[in-house]
């Protein structure tokens, strides 16, 4: 079903562009949804604020095109950062191939590094095909986020959610994708066990 331009329908936005892959799919009180079900989809995420902070067009990096190939090879990218999650998150590392999955997306990419006119370093990402531009740019946030602080990379605390976020908070406690929503359901929760007695 195809979504209103400009209107991002997903509850939780504005978390790193790996993590942002990863939440364009959600479960809410409709069922489970996926932003990324159709091109139309691909498009509202192609806008969205987390996404163009990372993808700003330059000639070595065209913006990339919202047709089926960049879907299918942000899908591809999305699977391989799904079970890269579940496995941060578990007791397991990640199985090499699930490495495997994830460094064959890296591929597709390079940063080159130069010394630009004024003498300052510059990068330039380039990629095999402007279709794996937002692909490659998940998996390389993927790398930044896991040399950083991988324990802060998290699911939601509610079993029936399946958003992740990456915890800047000043002590690392955070639970939930948000207050709003799953943590005040669980406060929810809480309190009418504890008045009911269950």
């Amino acid at each position: 079903m195809p979504h209103p331009s400009g209107a991002d329908p997903r509850p939780l936005t504005g978390e790193p562009l790996a993590l942002d892959l990863l939440n364009t799919r959600w479960i809410d009180g409709d069922g489970r949804h996926d932003l990324l079900d159709s091109v139309a989809g691909l498009t509202l995420w192609l806008d969205s604020p987390p996404v163009r902070e990372h993808l700003r067009p330059t000639e070595a990096a065209p913006a990339p095109p919202a047709d089926r190939t960049t879907l299918d090879r942000l899908l591809l990218t999305r699977a391989a950062l799904d079970t890269l999650a579940a496995a941060a998150a578990g007791p397991d590392p990640a199985a090499p191939e699930d490495a495997g999955r994830l460094n064959e997306v890296l591929t597709h990419g390079r940063i080159r590094r130069t010394l630009g006119p004024d003498g300052a370093p510059e990068s330039v990402v380039e990629t095999d095909d402007p279709s794996w531009i937002p692909a490659w740019y998940a998996a390389e946030n993927w790398l930044h986020l896991i040399a950083d602080r991988p324990d802060r990379i998290r699911p939601c605390a509610n079993h029936a959610c399946i958003l992740h976020f990456y915890d800047v908070s000043k002590n690392g406690t955070r639970r939930w994708c948000s207050m709003a929503g799953c943590g005040n359901r669980a406060k929810a929760q809480r309190h009418y066990a504890k008045r009911s007695g269950t």
